[in-house]
């Protein structure tokens, strides 16, 4: 046989063994699994656009963001200070235009791009899950109630402020709207229409929610600042607002006027964690432009979640102890530090914070270790899929931890070098070591988790096992040995296998009360552990500042570092805290 006639007679059989793998699994690489819901019975068209160069679309929208973000910050950390010429109406301006180039821009995608016949082939089954979208809602209606307060709060100043200052909560409102709906509807998609306005699009706006989060940090930060020294030297003061950068001041006398501005103030929390949600939904948006989903990447798990089954209930009872706790020590907090200017009562209320902190955090590491212990006997395998959602969802738990870590070393060491050896430095540092721990235990068990196979439908037994009466344990002296239908005895020779599928299903029974009882601790843990980082964000969204009540690493930095420090680093703490809740609930459903 020639060289030719054997590499043709090799091709064939290539191509007869490729076949029959198509006829022998219907559901391939384009299956009903991997599809789309809203078109299964549709292929990929043939005359979908490829890309030459995927990168090339990707580099130059990530160009874009880079150079709008660099805008962003200068303008937001310029207008912030009176020193610098430059004003917080022009910040608002620069969020305006890009907040509406972005609503311009969903807008054109819901009502053209995803309306294009095979715009949208496949979904990513993994993207915006129903309890992020869920979040991403409840947060939406908090920030539309903050633009309200701001609109009333502005509006007692028109006479001396900018049209724009008035304007900007209102256009902030239509395109939290906006980009609500247009999330809840679109986050699946992989788009493979306009692909490079698609992803200019949606790097505009992950730029314009990150620009919103650091003009609330920046606005929040410098109130909070200025509650604690009246002298810092920002361009927003409580008692009235700069009037186009005059030395007139518009005050705010009337009891609505107050109201407007404590409520909007009392509400930042809410929009900043609404603009980090929106931008981690944008980005996995972008990263599935163009993209093709394997059957196998795009796995549907079919997990139902219902709260509190198969628990002890001891987590939960637990961890709403320790909200509800929290909350009680962060009222009598914020009490206590903003009533009197009394260090032995500074010290008292510091030396309570501290104390439940120091609790919690013990806890919460404990816990984590004992669930990380609990993983090494899990026989699920390790998901190694690609599945963008949860690469985003380890970096920003690794990202956002480096926030408290910094906070936490810097703390470490200025207690350290200090002179002062009283309790309130003692427990300081007590509790800057346990959260560097507890941060540490807490991501090695998610990460974790997030990478485990969800289990399967738990107690499934072989159907053969079931065969006998349907029954799932069989007691052979309690069985009558006559088959139903002919009345006929068994004959003695079926008595052995009757024996062994028996003995199987036993053994199957009591597996299956092992793996139930790991499934029962990792849901107590994900509880426990949620409701525990649910009281370590209040605490410091809502005004719990430990950083300065304890004047400790003040003294050691000096107040322009340390608020520095903490300005920068804070905002990355109390993000870390409400991602771990999002994620610690994916845990929770997929064990």
């Amino acid at each position: 046989m020639t060289e030719v006639s054997m590499w043709q007679d090799c091709e064939i059989r290539r191509a007869d063994s490729i076949m029959g793998s198509v006829h022998k699994d219907d559901r391939g690489s384009f299956g009903p699994d991997q599809l789309s819901p809203v078109a299964p019975h549709k292929l990929p068209s043939a005359h979908s656009p490829k890309e030459i160069w995927k990168k090339g679309g990707r580099i130059f929208s990530v160009l874009l963001a880079v150079n709008l973000v660099l805008l962003a910050c200068t303008l937001v950390s310029g207008g912030a200070f009176h020193n610098v010429d430059l004003h917080d109406y022009d910040v608002f301006f620069m969020l305006t235009v890009v907040m509406l180039f972005a609503i311009a821009w969903m807008l054109f995608y819901i009502f053209r791009t995803s309306k294009l016949e095979d715009a949208i082939p496949c979904k990513d089954n993994h993207a915006g899950p129903i309890w992020l979208r869920g979040g991403l809602v409840l947060f939406a209606v908090l920030t539309l109630v903050m633009d309200v307060f701001k609109t009333g709060y502005y509006s007692s100043f028109y006479k001396c402020l900018s049209v724009i200052k008035i304007m900007y909560p209102i256009v902030q409102a239509v395109f939290v709207i906006v980009q609500t709906c247009f999330l809840w509807m679109t986050a699946k998609d992989c788009v493979h229409k306009h692909l490079d306005l698609t992803r200019c699009g949606l790097m505009v706006t992950l730029t314009t929610n990150l620009a919103v989060w650091m003009s609330a940090v920046t606005d929040e930060s410098v109130h909070k600042a200025e509650s604690k020294n009246p002298d810092t030297n920002s361009s927003h003061t409580r008692a009235g607002i700069r009037a186009g950068g005059s030395s007139n001041t518009c005050s705010c006398n009337t009891n609505l006027c107050k109201i407007f501005q404590n409520g909007y103030f009392w509400l930042y929390p809410f929009n900043i964690e609404y603009s980090l949600f929106a931008s981690a939904m944008v980005y996995v948006m972008w990263k599935n432009v163009g993209r093709l989903i394997d059957h196998h990447d795009n796995h549907i798990h079919h997990l139902k979640f219902k709260v509190f089954k198969r628990t002890y209930f001891l987590g939960t009872v637990v961890g709403f102890l320790l909200l509800v706790t929290g909350i009680a020590v962060q009222i009598v907090y914020e009490i206590q530090v903003n009533s009197k200017n009394d260090s032995k009562r500074t010290n008292q209320v510091l030396t309570m914070y501290y104390t439940f902190n120091i609790i919690c955090l013990s806890l919460m590491s404990l816990v984590s270790i004992g669930g990380s212990i609990v993983y090494r006997f899990d026989k699920r395998d390790m998901d190694h899929h690609k599945n963008p959602t949860r690469t985003l969802d380890v970096a920003l738990l690794m990202g956002a931890a480096l926030g408290q870590y910094a906070i936490s070393y810097y703390s470490i060491v200025a207690t350290v070098a200090s002179s002062a050896r009283d309790t309130v430095n003692a427990l300081n540092l007590s509790y800057s070591l346990l959260m560097i721990a507890q941060h540490t235990f807490q991501n090695i068990f998610i990460i974790e988790g997030l990478h485990r196979q969800p289990p399967e439908e738990e107690d499934k037994i072989d159907p053969q096992q079931k065969d006998i009466y349907g029954l799932t344990f069989v007691n052979l002296n309690a069985v009558s040995l006559r088959v139903p239908e002919s009345g006929t005895a068994l004959p003695p020779t079926m008595l052995p296998g009757l024996a062994i599928q028996a003995s199987e299903v036993t053994q199957s029974v009591k597996a299956s009360k092992k793996v139930n009882w790991r499934r029962r601790f990792l849901k107590e843990i994900s509880v426990f552990l949620l409701l525990g980082n649910v009281i370590l964000w209040i605490m410091p969204a809502f005004g719990a500042r430990p950083q300065f009540d304890n004047k400790t690493e003040l003294n050691f930095y000096g107040y322009p570092m340390w608020a520095a420090i903490v300005d920068i680093c804070l905002p990355f703490g109390i993000f870390y805290r409400m991602h771990a809740v999002a994620s610690l609930l994916e845990v929770y459903i997929m064990s």
